[in-house]
């Protein structure tokens, strides 16, 4: 493992590649600027486009919104469930179904009730969107078993270029319980059909002593996916301790380690492990030291963003920034940080029409655009 002391002060970055050469912070030649598009949306944890000038948005604080022509719409959407808005927990990720224009079906995930214990977890529902009104709701996953916990709760919805809805739940604030252990869905990262059904070539389908859904395990609390727009692959970032934020592209059955390993410490400064690789165990594709606590991530693809284009964007709670990550194939090659000032980073996307949204607590959603001054 080799380590880069980067030239922002901030940060130490690792990369899981052994022959990666030492890089340092890129810069670019790129002036962007990051102007209010819509306000009115305290937490916008998620959103996702239904069609070229709607947006759906998430509130944390249990709204469903949506946004047209870049106005926010003042009714709600109706037809929710019941959802647990309090710490971490709420209204989180939305997404819409590859044929949404023909079944206007769209998928979301919150902090719900559902399941057989006290408490709540991550719940994903499926309902289909007319007007502003929600109808044939199903319930299609539920994390089990619920807590009284109120965070950790992952939790990103993405389709992979298979068609499959993958599903992030964070360990739920049990490290030493859940994330290691297959017959508990924290700490996971899950893959459904959009029906809900388990597809037959899941991992652990056969396995009677682990939850069919599962796709990978030993994460600690993923609040990034993107699907890689050449391969299909699912990539996440998920928050460390203190120290030992992730970016891992996710693998069938594979364990990325938390706790047995980790490059954070516990946040009163003392050792969670004195390992940071062990046989069996995934390395991180790129890791942060400090934390820059990420949140929302997404490739660009866009011809609006000629010195970006090809690299992958994630969020910062933590700083107030973008980090802007160059690859090379499946590698990350060097980082640089971006619109810094932008404010809290809750949740990045490129929109169908090619610009860059980022959802900012306290703001509401933000448009990258190129700056003419």
């Amino acid at each position: 493992m080799k380590y880069l002391l980067a030239t922002l002060s901030l940060l130490v970055v690792g990369t899981s590649c052994a022959e990666a050469p030492k890089i340092a912070e890129s810069k670019s030649s790129a002036s962007y600027k990051a102007e209010l598009f819509t306000g009115g949306i305290e937490i916008p944890w998620g959103m996702a486009w239904l069609d070229q000038d709607t947006i759906i948005t998430t509130d944390r604080k249990g709204e469903l919104r949506i946004i047209k022509n870049g106005k926010l719409e003042a009714q709600k959407v109706s037809g929710l469930p019941e959802i647990i808005a309090s710490g971490q927990g709420g209204l989180l990720d939305v997404e819409v179904d590859p044929d949404f224009a023909n079944n206007s079906i769209i998928y979301f995930s919150y902090s719900g009730t559902e399941g057989k214990t006290k408490g709540n977890n991550t719940s994903v529902m499926k309902a289909k969107l007319d007007g502003f009104k929600l109808t044939d709701q199903q319930v299609i996953f539920n994390g089990e078993p619920n807590t009284d916990k109120r965070h950790h709760y992952g939790s990103r919805l993405e389709f992979g270029g298979d068609g499959k809805l993958y599903i992030s739940v964070g360990d739920r604030g049990q490290r030493d319980v859940n994330p290691q252990r297959l017959d508990r869905d924290a700490g996971k990262i899950h893959r459904i059909s959009s029906d809900g059904s388990i597809p037959s070539d899941n991992p652990y389908v056969d396995n009677d002593k682990a939850n069919s859904t599962i796709y990978s395990y030993g994460h600690r609390n993923p609040q990034g996916m993107a699907k890689h727009p050449t391969t299909g692959k699912i990539w996440t970032h998920e928050h460390g301790p203190k120290g030992g934020d992730e970016i891992n592209i996710i693998q069938p059955a594979k364990n990325y380690g938390w706790p047995v390993i980790t490059y954070g410490v516990n946040y009163s400064g003392t050792s969670i492990t004195d390992k940071t690789e062990q046989d069996g165990m995934m390395q991180p594709n790129w890791y942060w030291v400090p934390s820059i606590a990420p949140s929302g991530m997404t490739f660009v693809t866009s011809d609006i963003y000629p010195d970006w284009k090809g690299a992958l964007i994630v969020g910062s709670l933590k700083f107030d920034y973008l980090v802007l990550l160059k690859l090379d194939g499946d590698k990350i090659i060097s980082q640089e940080t971006i619109l810094q000032g932008i404010g809290r980073v809750r949740s990045v996307k490129q929109g169908t029409d090619g610009y860059i949204y980022v959802g900012v607590d306290g703001k509401g959603i933000m448009k990258v655009s190129a700056d003419t001054k």
